[in-house]
C-alpha cells in the first residue's frame, strides 16, 4: 500500500520516497511509491502534476489494488530513491475549489433545500449537479451569501479519519459512498462530508465563491461556480469586457443595459426599415427584368445568371417575376455552389420540375426538385458559362412542355 502523506497535511509539496514497483500505463512508464504527496484522481478532483526527480508526473491515479497509488511519468526514472515535488498552484487551486464546493452544496441544502448529487472540477469549469429541476433566483442568492458568509467567518476546516462507532453521530451532508475508514472534512459548525480529497485549513483561505450560471439537465440543475483564484481572474475578464464596452457606448458602467436596451430597439428598427427598401429593389429589380424579358410563343422569358449572390435572394426574385401573367423565371448562381431555379407563372402549362432536372444534369448534378410551378437545385462549383448552358438545357425542357 502507498501512504498518501496528503491525508496528513495537504500543505505538504515535497517528500523522498521509495519505487516499489515500475509498470506502464498507456505505453507511459509508470511507478508506485511507498509513500507519496501526489492526489490521485478521485471524487471528482483531477490528479495533483509535479515532478520525480524531476521527470514530470502528467497523472496520478489510484491503482487496482486500492491501496496503491500510480505515478503516469514523461520517461524513465534511474533510480530506486526519489524526490517528488507536488505543483503547489495546482494543488492550492484544487483545494480553494474543492472546500468551496463542500461550504456550496451546503449552502444550496440549507437555501434550496437542494441535494448536490455530483461535483466536477475541470481545467477551466467547476460545477456541481442538484437534485431539483430548477432553483429560483433568489434561492441562489441566498446560497451564494450563506457560502461567502462562512468564508468570511474563516471558519476552521478539519479533515480526518473517523471510526465506525463515530460515524453514525455525525450529521453528515450525504451518506458515505466506500466502505471501510471513512475520512470526514469538517467546516465548523456548517458542514460535515465525507472525501478523501485536498482541502484548505480555513475558510477565508477559499477567497470569494461565486456562482457563474445555472443550467437545466433533465429533472437536475447544474450549477457553475469559481472560488478563489478562479474567481477572481474571472472577474478581471468581466471588468475588462465592461469597461471595453463602456468606452464602446461611451457610457457609465451603471447605463450600460439601458444603452445595449436602446441598441436593441434601434437595431430592430433599422432592420426593419432595412428589409422595406430590400424588397422595394428588389421590386423595381423585377420590373426591370421584365421590361428586358425575351418573348418566346406565348410567354415571356427571364434568363440571368447572376454571381456572388444570396441565394434566398434568388429565390425571391423568381416569386416576384412568376406574378405577372405568361412569365417564365429561369435563373442561375454561379460560383463556389451554384444554383438553379426554375419558375412560372399559374397559366404557362410548362413542368419546372423537368426543367430543373434538366438544369441539374447539365451541372453534373441530380440534386433538384419542388413543385410543377417551381423547382431549384445545383449544389456543385460552377462558372458563369456553365450556369448558362444549364440555363439553356433547362429552357429547352420548357419549350418542349409549353
Amino acid at each position: 500500500m502507498t501512504q498518501r502523506l496528503y491525508y496528513e497535511d495537504a500543505y505538504r509539496t515535497s517528500f523522498r520516497a521509495r519505487v516499489v514497483q515500475r509498470l506502464k500505463h498507456d505505453n507511459r512508464p509508470a511507478v508506485i511509491l511507498d509513500q507519496t504527496c501526489f492526489y490521485p484522481t478521485g471524487g471528482g478532483q483531477p490528479a495533483d502534476h509535479g515532478s520525480l526527480d524531476g521527470v514530470a508526473v502528467i497523472d496520478v491515479l489510484a491503482g487496482e489494488d486500492d491501496g496503491e497509488v500510480v505515478h503516469v511519468l514523461s520517461g524513465e526514472l534511474r533510480s530506486d530513491t526519489v524526490e517528488g515535488r507536488v505543483d503547489w498552484a495546482r494543488r492550492f487551486d484544487h483545494m480553494q475549489q474543492h472546500t468551496g464546493q463542500h461550504i456550496l452544496s451546503q449552502a444550496f441544502t440549507q437555501a434550496a433545500n437542494a441535494e448536490t448529487v455530483s461535483f466536477h472540477l475541470g481545467a477551466e469549469s467547476v460545477t456541481i449537479d442538484l437534485n431539483v429541476a430548477r432553483v429560483p433566483s433568489d434561492q441562489v442568492e441566498r446560497a451564494e451569501a450563506l457560502a461567502n458568509a462562512i468564508v468570511f467567518e474563516d471558519r476552521p476546516v478539519r479533515a480526518r479519519f473517523v471510526s465506525a462507532e463515530e460515524l453514525p453521530t455525525l450529521p453528515l451532508r450525504r451518506p458515505p459512498q466506500v466502505s471501510g475508514p471513512i475520512r470526514v472534512v469538517e467546516v465548523a459548525d456548517f458542514d460535515v462530508s465525507a472525501c478523501g480529497g485536498t482541502h484548505v485549513a480555513h475558510a477565508g483561505e477559499i477567497g470569494l465563491i461565486k456562482v457563474i450560471k445555472l443550467e437545466k439537465r433533465g429533472e437536475e440543475t447544474r450549477v457553475e461556480f469559481r472560488c478563489g483564484r478562479r474567481a477572481l481572474a474571472d472577474y478581471s475578464r468581466k471588468n475588462q469586457m465592461i469597461n471595453r464596452l463602456a468606452a464602446l457606448l461611451t457610457t457609465g458602467h451603471g447605463e450600460l443595459d439601458q444603452a445595449v436596451e436602446r441598441l436593441q430597439v434601434e437595431s430592430k428598427q433599422l432592420r426593419r426599415e432595412l428589409r422595406a427598401a430590400q424588397e422595394r429593389l428588389m421590386d423595381y429589380e423585377a420590373a426591370e427584368l421584365c421590361t428586358g424579358a425575351e418573348h418566346i410563343g406565348s410567354f415571356a422569358l427571364v434568363r440571368r445568371v447572376f454571381s456572388d449572390r444570396d441565394p434566398a435572394e434568388l429565390r425571391q426574385l423568381a416569386t416576384r417575376l412568376v406574378t405577372r401573367p405568361k412569365t417564365v423565371a429561369l435563373l442561375g448562381l454561379a460560383g463556389a455552389k451554384s444554383q438553379v431555379i426554375c419558375a412560372r407563372s399559374e397559366d404557362v402549362q410548362a413542368d419546372m420540375v423537368a426543367a430543373i432536372r434538366a438544369a441539374c444534369q447539365a451541372l453534373g448534378t441530380e440534386s433538384g426538385g419542388g413543385r410543377p410551378h417551381f423547382a431549384q437545385g445545383g449544389g456543385p462549383p460552377a462558372g458563369e458559362e456553365q450556369v448558362a448552358a444549364a440555363l439553356e438545357q433547362a429552357l429547352n425542357s420548357v419549350e418542349r412542355g409549353a
